[in-house]
């Protein structure tokens, strides 16, 4: 699926490994995350596919930059995948769900840590969701008047991080309260 993500990117400008990494941490890693060692080996697949080119550009105090552009076969791959309906489910995978299932053994009072940590971590991301990313959509629809459409799916995929977030902050709440109501520290 990272093909097809870099294949969208690059479907609205031409960029570098380093750009296309850029993009996707503040666009799309709600719903698909991607380490810059799996974009760079991916592109080199793309390349190789006719799917995309790159282009060195040169930089007066660094090393030379390669910038991929897709081309005409890559936005007809896009476009037939894009086309392609999806008639499964993703599978979803948490650790802190895989550890708190097994944590019956754990002390109370660091199994409340551990919740108290990720409601912290969680609730970033939702103050995130909220100021950062509604203003990147906002500020790139303001000088890209042509991406309104674009933007407006965009502003779906943001409402969806934030609603997902919300309710694991609800839960952890609720998580959190059963804990400290229920796991005595005489049980231990």
């Amino acid at each position: 699926m990272l093909k097809f993500a870099l294949l969208g990117a690059l479907g609205y400008q031409p960029m570098s490994g380093y750009d296309l990494k850029q993009f996707t941490d503040r666009s799309i890693s709600n719903f698909w995350h991607a380490e810059l060692s799996q974009i760079y080996l991916t592109l080199k697949a793309l390349e190789k596919e006719g799917l995309i080119t790159s282009t060195a550009v040169s930089q007066s105090t660094r090393p030379d930059r390669k910038v991929y552009a897709i081309t005409p076969a890559g936005q007809k791959a896009l476009q037939s995948w894009l086309n392609e309906p999806f008639t499964g489910i993703d599978q979803y995978k948490d650790t802190l769900l895989l550890k708190l299932f097994f944590s019956a053994r754990v002390e109370r009072e660091t199994l409340l840590a551990q919740l108290r940590l990720q409601r912290g971590l969680h609730q970033k991301l939702v103050d995130g969701y909220n100021s950062e990313t509604a203003d990147l959509i906002a500020q790139s629809v303001e000088a890209h008047p042509e991406l309104r459409k674009d933007a407006l799916l965009w502003e779906a995929t943001r409402r969806f991080g934030q609603s997902i977030e919300e309710a694991y902050l609800r839960w952890l709440e609720e998580t959190i309260q059963m804990v400290e109501t229920n796991f005595s520290l005489e049980d231990e």
